[in-house]
């Protein structure tokens, strides 16, 4: 059983809804800060194998650390002897400019890379680029590394594996650390870009220069999946820059293993101590209540003091009003942001002034939200709370942050945990066959952009797909678990699912069309004259589905299915007849890149369509995007479609 299943059979659906969608880690006011790569002055200098590019262009079939055998070199020599040639483009290609950070090693040209400023907390994000083969890592403080490997289609991963946190070599078991593998393979293919975020704690001392807490990984997300989530490091990994432990380090990447790009880096770092709510006293009203002026000046029918903000301080679940009075200890002068969620009504207030006004009834997943200039010292507080709704458990937290403060709940651990509201999910898996389940789907996690009537297909080699029946079109694709069912079934449901893992997005618009001329667009779906749709059959052999639907006239058989090793989608179109001016949509992007083994990167380098039938492809503008199109002058048409 995968990392994976393990993962989802074990947490509860408050966490998993935290794992699905990832891509949103870190829900803060606060943007992370870009680290500028118009030249080299954010890094140390280093021996010439790190530069500022323009672009970056990795071929995906040339393995890095491939050895010509001596019979290549003899073949190799033969060739040039015959005629003087250019050498073979090699794996990695650039064009000049800025933006992009790019390491290209050799045998006296490997240094690692260290930034000219050092951190303790940071959030972390950036984009990663490696060809087939290679091998990096980011090194938190230059001590704590997260692997970077193309490990594209690893089946379970190892802490050797991209997002992996790599082990040490140390004999003492008390600094001994084995590595931590990551949650699942989110990995993609070499040549694209990948987004990793890191959020990381770094070590505490004393003032003596005692360590007296670990560093943790907070969270670790690779192109949108949780990978790791809170994993305690006691001490530094392999390779560090130095073999001890400090408050502060510099970023350090490694630069002597293979090559590497990185884009859009952006960070934040904290180093202002927390936040907190000190004397803490309760006035507790007995319900119900309709909103906070029905208790908030009248006689409490019981008070206290406590350690945080929690609605247990209520003696009842529901039915109750709380008046929660205390002192902000506010580290510095600042801006700081507040957060509050709550199952009810409640409204947040600050040396008199009201920051947050929730005062109605409102769900958990509500964020009410208040910015408030402070000055370091104490600030008196009142929180209102009220629940007057006997379906939904009580529940009440408040967070803040700053620019140099990371978010941080001020309110007890169990007054957001006790949610009843939230329920277990419900996973659909994938067996010995696919496994085919109708539902809504939203469109790149947009319920405005929501298609009613696509398929998921799961299939047993763990690469899944979405295809729109309205617009016989596959929409988006991943690979690892399958299906949460939870939005369509809990309850009573709206009737759309959520595929599990780093989902690629395609695009909506019908595939197969007659255009009157190369401006012409694609329609987002079919006309009714136009089209007759007739469902799918099952292959026996394999059960996967083969769709079908008749377009003007033409019988259209479309069938998707996994390459061999379970990495990426194989399509094949079979038309019954061609007709003039027919075309077939296979992409659309951002832009649209010819790669040097034919095959076509697209949206930015966020996946490839590699074309297998003989074809004349066209890279054309059209709304403001790229299409590669095929004019359909056979009837069969197959490509693969790879991330």
């Amino acid at each position: 059983m995968s990392h994976l299943k393990l993962l989802l059979m074990k947490i509860p659906f408050g966490l998993l809804i935290l794992f699905m969608c990832a891509t949103a880690v870190r829900g803060q006011e606060i943007p992370l800060q870009p680290l500028p790569l118009n030249d080299m002055s954010q890094f140390k200098q280093q021996a010439g194998n790190w530069q500022i590019v323009g672009d970056v262009m990795m071929n995906r079939t040339i393995d890095v650390h491939h050895k010509t055998t001596d019979g290549e070199s003899k073949k190799k020599k033969k060739k040039k002897s015959k005629k003087a040639s250019q050498p073979p483009a090699g794996p990695v290609q650039f064009v000049a400019g800025e933006g992009v950070l790019l390491n290209i090693n050799d045998t006296e040209k490997k240094d690692n890379l260290f930034t000219t400023w050092e951190h303790g907390d940071i959030d972390l994000e950036l984009e990663v680029m490696l060809p087939k083969g290679s091998n990096s890592g980011i090194y938190l403080q230059g001590r704590y590394e997260v692997q970077l490997f193309d490990s594209w289609g690893r089946d379970d991963p190892m802490f050797t594996d991209i997002g992996g946190i790599y082990k040490n070599r140390e004999k003492d078991p008390l600094k001994n650390f084995s590595g931590k593998a990551p949650y699942t393979n989110a990995a993609r293919a070499p040549g694209l870009w990948q987004k990793l975020y890191i959020s990381f704690q770094a070590p505490r001392f004393n003032a003596s220069g005692e360590k007296i807490a670990n560093a943790v990984f907070l969270k670790v997300v690779l192109n949108g999946v949780l990978i790791h989530d809170n994993v305690e490091v006691q001490n530094f990994t392999g390779g560090p820059m130095e073999k001890n432990e400090k408050a502060k380090g510099p970023l350090m990447i490694q630069g002597d293993h293979g090559p590497v790009a990185f884009r859009n880096i952006r960070y934040l770092t904290f180093d202002s101590a927390p936040l907190r709510a000190t004397d803490i006293t309760y006035n507790y009203h007995q319900g119900p209540f309709r909103q906070i002026s029905d208790y908030a000046s009248k006689e409490a029918a019981g008070s206290g003091s406590g350690k945080n903000i929690s609605w247990e301080f209520s003696p009842k679940e529901d039915q109750f009003g709380l008046e929660i009075k205390g002192n902000l200890q506010v580290p510095e002068n600042g801006s700081y942001h507040f957060e509050m969620r709550c199952n009810g009504g409640a409204r947040f207030v600050i040396d008199d002034q009201v920051v947050i006004d929730h005062d109605n009834n409102h769900n958990i997943r509500e964020a009410a939200k208040g910015t408030k200039q402070l000055t370091a010292g104490n600030h008196p507080f009142k929180l209102y709370y009220f629940k007057s709704a006997g379906w939904m458990s009580p529940a009440i937290g408040l967070f803040v942050e700053s620019k140099n403060l990371r978010k941080q709940p001020l309110h007890g651990q169990s007054s957001m945990l006790n949610d009843r509201g939230l329920v277990n999910p419900i996973i659909e898996r994938v067996e010995a066959k696919p496994r085919l389940l109708r539902a809504f789907l939203d469109f790149n996690g947009n319920n405005r952009q929501r298609l009613t009537h696509t398929v998921g297909i799961g299939d047993p080699s763990g690469v899944h797909y979405v295809y729109n029946l309205k617009a016989g079109n596959v929409v988006c694709g991943w690979r690892g678990e399958f299906i949460d069912a939870t939005p369509m079934w809990h309850n009573r449901g709206d009737g759309s699912f959520r595929p599990l893992g780093d989902v690629q997005y395609f695009f909506v618009d019908q595939p197969l069309a007659v255009l009157d001329n190369m401006n012409a667009h694609f329609p987002s779906e079919y006309k009714e004259s136009d089209f007759r749709p007739k469902g799918y059959t099952l292959d026996e052999a394999t059960g996967r589905p083969v769709f079908k639907y008749i377009y003007k006239g033409i019988e259209v058989q479309d069938s998707i299915e996994p390459d061999g090793n379970g990495n990426y989608l194989n399509r094949v179109v079979k038309l019954s007849q061609t007709v003039p001016n027919l075309y077939f949509k296979i992409a659309e992007g951002k832009d649209i890149t010819v790669m040097p083994d034919g095959s076509y990167a697209v949206d930015d380098k966020k996946y490839y369509v590699q074309i297998l039938t003989a074809a004349a492809p066209i890279v054309r503008e059209a709304k403001g995007k790229k299409e590669l199109i095929v004019p359909m002058t056979t009837q069969e048409l197959s490509f693969a479609i790879i991330w």
